[in-house]
């Protein structure tokens, strides 16, 4: 024999709904993968030519609790505690007829390098590169905060990230539990 409990909301100690039901099996979830956001270049980003530079993501795609500066400091700093996937994508771009020599794509968290995803291209040039890196991170909800930054070193001397098409260059990251 099956038992069945029927219930409209889920609620935590506190009186919070977790968890609602609209009676017709829709279900709506409270603060999951809270916080979170997603950035982009508005415009592509000049570079210096083999020289770690921060990416300055300044278009907000989305902020759900306002972690995210996209005007000044171009990082993300939650003010929850917990383990958070993290990503990032540029695409390298030597203009003209030069080649790419290396990029690399760091993930710093509070100023330091924490991850890195290195292409190098040795003496077989390449002509544009989409480098991209995730990993899960652990926040304290307080002061910790991440940072995108990028080495790019080419033939011409003047590299940039190629703001188009417009979602080439993205950085995100959410929360996904404590």
């Amino acid at each position: 024999m099956a038992s069945i409990i029927k219930a409209n909301q889920l609620q935590d100690f506190g009186g919070n709904s977790i968890l609602t039901s609209d009676g017709a099996g829709n279900l709506t979830t409270q603060k999951i993968n809270y916080p979170a956001f997603e950035a982009h270049l508005s415009s592509s980003q000049s570079l210096t030519d083999a020289t770690t530079t921060k990416v300055q993501f300044n278009t907000e795609i989305f902020d759900t609790d306002n972690a995210y500066d996209n005007s000044t400091n171009y990082r993300f700093t939650p003010q929850v505690a917990g383990k958070y996937f993290v990503y990032a994508d540029v695409d390298a771009d030597p203009l003209a007829t030069a080649g790419l020599v290396s990029v690399s794509l760091y993930i710093y968290k509070n100023g330091s390098e924490f991850r890195t995803h290195e292409l190098n291209f040795n003496n077989n040039y390449a002509r544009r590169v989409s480098a991209a890196i995730s990993c899960v991170i652990d926040m304290n909800g307080s002061s910790d905060y991440l940072e995108i930054f990028v080495y790019v070193n080419d033939t011409s001397g003047n590299p940039q990230l190629n703001a188009t098409p417009t979602l080439n260059n993205l950085f995100g990251a959410y929360r996904i539990g404590s």
